[in-house]
């Protein structure tokens, strides 16, 4: 019997990959073995000529965005040689801060044109190259985003909130006869979702607090900026990293103000929005040579203004007088409590596209403020209204 002609990359390497969870360097530091095809003498690394020639040999079989990215890593290595796990990584989607030091040189040689030059290109795939642009600060971040996104799964975790969140509104609209203002309905405090300070002990409403807004005008501009901001961040890093940030900054929203504005009660998803826009500002502020966006500054500064309008109707209706005397309005101090996660850990997330977050020292760092931020409100809710001997409002 004749011969099996050798696998390309591509098929040999998902194949590879398919009995491999996550490859690790081994306790001594050798990487792990290559298979006979790439590596014969079983060292861990490719030599990138042999790599080079097998990529000419097989590219028809790559996407093409995909194929300059492994050139681009066969360049980076001046040494000769290419590290199997790298390679691995990369075609089974698995990538690493190893492989994007490894990279960052091969970068500067990628001589295909960017993808906001490429043409007759269709409408789904107009939106996908938007996206990349709008999110991702480095070309081949955004070339590979471009080649690997499927739309499965949707953006789910954004879409739904948002749904929940207006259905909620007019179904309390509807009960109460009210859709402008409808804070200042004196039943709006019953509802058994807003965080209460004197029902501070139901642990659902430092959540659930999201799904009541103080009116029509409070509700449509957290919609716009989820559905705006928040979707396309869902579409590239993932429901589960921008659903982490945005229950982050709604539960440090809810206990910023258990600490800080104690007698007020809390409604409204500012805390999530605040910490996804936040995040996302600040990456493009830190970014700002390789954000290609259109018109960034512009963008931006519409983006501070309307949440400058937002955060001043909040500050006036907190101490506007109050519908339900002597408990006042909604804090505003929620705002805040997601300004602070968004230009910490969602900055984090934002920077570190489809990266382990674990390998991140700034990762952990910024964890344990938020669990020792966390564990002091809960502490200080227990405690703290007690030994102050502070006087709360009567529960609605």
């Amino acid at each position: 019997m004749g011969e099996h002609p050798s696998p390309g990359p591509a098929v040999a390497a998902c194949a590879e990959a398919e009995r491999i969870e996550e490859l690790e360097p081994e306790a001594e530091g050798r990487p792990p073995a290559a298979p006979e095809d790439f590596d014969p003498g079983n060292t861990g690394y490719i030599s990138t000529g042999k790599f080079r020639s097998l990529l000419e040999s097989h590219s028809s079989n790559l996407d093409p965005h995909k194929r300059e990215v492994l050139l681009a890593l066969a360049d980076s290595h001046e040494d000769g040689q290419i590290c199997y796990q790298d390679f691995v990584n990369l075609m089974s989607n698995k990538r690493s801060n190893s492989f994007r030091q490894a990279i960052l040189q091969g970068n500067r040689r990628l001589s295909s044109k960017a993808l906001l030059e490429e043409k007759g290109l269709s409408l789904s795939q107009r939106l996908i190259r938007h996206v990349a642009y709008e999110t991702l600060p480095r070309e081949i971040d955004r070339k590979w985003y471009y080649d690997s996104y499927t739309c499965c799964p949707p953006p789910w975790f954004m879409i739904t909130i948002t749904l929940l969140e207006i259905a909620f509104f007019l179904y309390n609209g509807v009960s109460l006869g009210q859709f402008v203002l409808q804070v200042t309905h004196p039943r709006y405090l019953k509802n058994s979702l807003v965080y209460h300070p004197q029902l501070r002990v139901q642990a659902w409403r430092y959540l659930t607090y999201i799904f009541m807004h103080a009116g029509i005008e409070h509700l449509g501009l957290n919609v716009v900026l989820q559905l705006l901001v928040g979707v396309p961040l869902e579409m590239v890093h993932g429901a589960t990293r921008i659903g982490l940030v945005y229950v982050a900054g709604v539960v440090a929203g809810s206990l910023a103000v258990s600490v800080a504005d104690m007698t007020a009660p809390v409604v409204g998803s500012s805390g999530g929005v605040y910490a996804l826009v936040s995040a996302h500002l600040a990456n493009i502020v830190m970014n700002w040579s390789g954000m290609k966006c259109q018109f960034k500054l512009l963008r931006m500064a519409v983006a501070l203004i309307c949440m400058s309008m937002e955060f001043g109707r909040a500050v006036w209706l907190r101490f506007h007088p109050s519908a339900y005397p002597p408990c006042p309005h909604p804090s505003f101090v929620a705002h805040l409590g997601g300004v602070a996660v968004g230009i910490t850990l969602g900055v984090v997330v934002l920077r570190n596209y489809e990266q382990r977050l674990q390998d991140q020292s700034l990762w952990w760092i910024f964890v344990a403020m938020y669990t020792i931020f966390v564990l002091f409100a809960v502490f200080w809710n227990i405690f703290a209204y007690t030994l102050l001997d502070l006087k709360l409002p009567p529960p609605p």
